[in-house]
Formats: C-alpha cells, sequence, structure tokens
C-alpha cells in the first residue's frame, strides 16, 4: 500500500524508501486499530517517520500466519542446507546494504553511525552467516539398547517463536534471535523496540527480497503491554526469546505460563 512506504532523507544525506507498517506474511499492513508509534531523532526531538503499532488482533493474525507456514511444504519440507541458502542470501543483502541499515540504526536509535556500521551491522550479518552453516548440522543420535531394538532420536523445530528484542543494538538484536531459530526450521513473530522501530521495517524488505516463504518472518511494532503481552501469552506461541530487564523477563514469564 503506497500510504505504508514514505521516501526519507537522513541527516547525513542518505535517502531510502521507509516502510510503516506491520509485516505480516510477506506483506506490509496497517495495525487494526490504527494505532501507532513516532520515531524520535535523539539529537534534536524532531519526528522522524510514524509506523503501525500492533495490538492484540494483529499479533493474533501474525502467529496464525507463523503456525501456518510452520506447516506449509515451502518451508517444512525446504532441505536444510536450502534454509541455510536463504539465510546466506539475507546475509548478502545486508552486506549490500550495510550502510543504509547503519544510517537507519544510527538515525533512529541516537548512536554514532561508525558504531553501527564496524560494529552492529557486521555484527549482525555475521550471526545470520554463522546460523546459516548451523541449519544443516543438527543432527539426531541412534543410542545402542539391545538388539532387538533399534532407539534413535529427530530434532524438529520447536514450533512459532515470539521474540521480543531492545532498542540498544536494533538489528543485532534482531538477528541473534532470528539466527538460531530460522536455522532450525522455526517460524517467528518478532517485536521491535517501541523506540526504534524503522530498521526492522526496511530489513523485512530484505527477508521478502531473500525469498522466504510467506509467514516464516513476522516483524512487528508495538507496545510491550500490548502488542509484547499478546505475544508472549498466545496460546500458539511455542517458545518465548526475550533480551531486556529482569523486571519485564518475569512479567513475560507470568503471561507466558498463562
Amino acid at each position: 500500500m503506497t500510504d505504508l512506504l514514505i521516501d526519507l532523507t537522513a541527516p547525513n544525506g542518505k535517502t531510502y524508501k521507509q516502510p510503516l507498517g506491520l509485516f505480516i506474511n510477506n506483506e506490509f499492513v496497517k495495525a487494526k486499530s490504527g494505532a501507532t508509534i513516532t520515531s524520535i531523532y535523539a539529537v534534536d526531538e524532531t519526528e522522524i517517520a510514524t509506523v503501525q503499532a500492533a495490538g492484540s488482533e494483529d499479533v493474533d493474525i501474525a502467529v496464525k500466519a507463523a503456525k501456518v507456514a510452520l506447516k506449509s511444504p515451502a518451508w517444512k519440507l525446504l532441505p536444510a542446507t536450502d534454509r541455510g541458502i536463504l539465510m546466506n542470501k539475507l546475509a548478502d543483502l545486508m552486506e549490500k546494504n550495510i550502510e543504509l541499515l547503519a544510517t537507519i540504526d544510527a538515525w533512529d536509535n541516537g548512536k554514532p553511525y561508525s558504531e553501527a556500521l564496524t560494529g552492529d551491522l557486521p555484527e549482525a550479518i555475521g550471526t545470520i552467516r554463522y546460523y546459516a552453516g548451523f541449519a544443516d548440522k543438527s543432527f539426531g543420535q541412534t543410542i545402542s539398547t539391545t538388539p532387538q531394538k533399534f532407539a534413535y532420536t529427530i530434532r524438529q523445530p520447536i514450533g512459532v517463536v515470539g521474540q521480543i528484542i531492545p532498542w540498544n543494538y536494533p538489528l543485532s538484536m534482531a538477528c541473534w534471535k532470528l539466527g538460531p531459530a530460522l536455522a532450525c526450521g522455526n517460524t517467528v513473530v518478532l517485536k521491535a523496540a517501541e523506540q526504534t522501530p524503522l530498521s526492522i521495517l526496511v530489513f523485512a524488505t530484505l527477508v521478502k527480497e531473500a525469498g522466504f516463504p510467506p509467514g516464516v518472518v513476522n516483524l512487528i511494532n508495538g507496545y510491550g503491554r500490548e502488542a509484547g503481552a499478546a505475544l508472549v501469552s498466545h496460546p500458539d506461541v511455542d517458545k518465548v526469546a526475550f533480551t531486556g530487564s529482569t523486571a519485564t523477563a518475569r512479567t513475560i514469564m507470568k503471561l507466558a505460563a498463562g
């Protein structure tokens, strides 16, 4: 949708197209409630852009998309080596767009551009590459019991993973969460920090360009008390991955426990 994409010019002069929607099922969509989050430039407190903020209904749609994708032949039957190839394609696209991604994280987060360019982004790209290599190296076991029995184990995806990341390393944190989950064949709904909502949406365009099937990677913005709570308490979320404060982690544990 054209109203979910705007042209922006960063303080360093770099121009780009900024998505504004929730990335669900490989498409950018509006929040059902119409709620939004505005990103603020830390240097002068001016508004950068206003993005869609997910509520419980949007989270439910995203989780259901991830659940369908988990069973879809396009993902479920994809050989582990090919999962790794997809992830390496994503890393290649990140490398190609490293200056843009660093620009957005510096603008949105307030950190020095040099830190984002030489620290955060190489780490994010390296994380995806590392887990791309791990994708076909997770093995089961055969277990010696008696001659009359054949015992073995099979490693399978745990399912839909709900992920929540903080603001301080936006794309690095996202890749730390996404890398292992995708390498093992899971599907994901990731909520970015409300303070840094922009780079994850540009990253979403690279996920789609790399060729990930719809619903495998769903990336949303939203407030913790609404979108975050809905995500960790959703009955179809099989695992929660969170980085943040101890107090919030305790709340998440209570919500996830039902």
